[in-house]
């Protein structure tokens, strides 16, 4: 692991990750109202699914086994036709590793964010991710994605990687 990029996790904020698409949480800066008479709270509209062109939503479940830090991220992927939305269902914090979409991203590129349990995550198009990272215990998340024709995930080797130290 000698010769790697030192990757530091930041706090998963709304406005550090705006570039790589939306956080999915329950917060007073989403639009929020109450209905049901009164017994239930709607944070609305919270991720831009974009399902692509012929393309249509689709909803799975995402069973993870825990990544041990230090982790080498040695690759990247991203799926150019459609976003793609990862809610935790565990409660557990996970690791959201992104690069701007674009051309194959670099190292010096990556951006890594410590998601809370309760945060989730979506990915604009195009934008480079790492697959899912929980930490600590098997997490599964609701996935929200694209389902339909054409080539939907390109995937990269990082030359060097980047190393999550924690």
């Amino acid at each position: 692991m000698n010769g790697l990029q030192q990757l530091i996790p930041m706090p998963l904020e709304r406005a550090a990750f705006a570039p790589f698409g939306e956080v999915i949480e329950a917060s007073d800066a989403a639009q929020h109202l109450t209905i049901n008479t009164g017994n239930t709270e709607r944070y609305h509209d919270l991720a831009n699914i974009e399902p692509g062109a012929g393309g249509r939503a689709i909803v799975s479940i995402f069973r993870s086994q825990p990544r041990q830090l230090p982790f080498q991220v040695e690759m990247m992927e991203r799926h150019p036709l459609a976003s793609q939305a990862f809610v935790p269902l565990s409660g557990r914090a996970y690791l959201v590793v992104v690069a701007p979409a674009g051309p194959a991203p670099q190292v010096e590129d990556l951006r890594v964010f410590l998601a809370r349990g309760d945060q989730g995550v979506n990915y604009a198009p195009g934008v480079w991710h790492h697959p899912l990272l929980a930490l600590g215990e098997v997490s599964d998340f609701l996935v929200i994605d694209r389902g339909g024709p054409g080539d939907n995930c390109d995937e990269v080797k990082l030359t060097p990687g980047g190393l999550i130290t924690g």
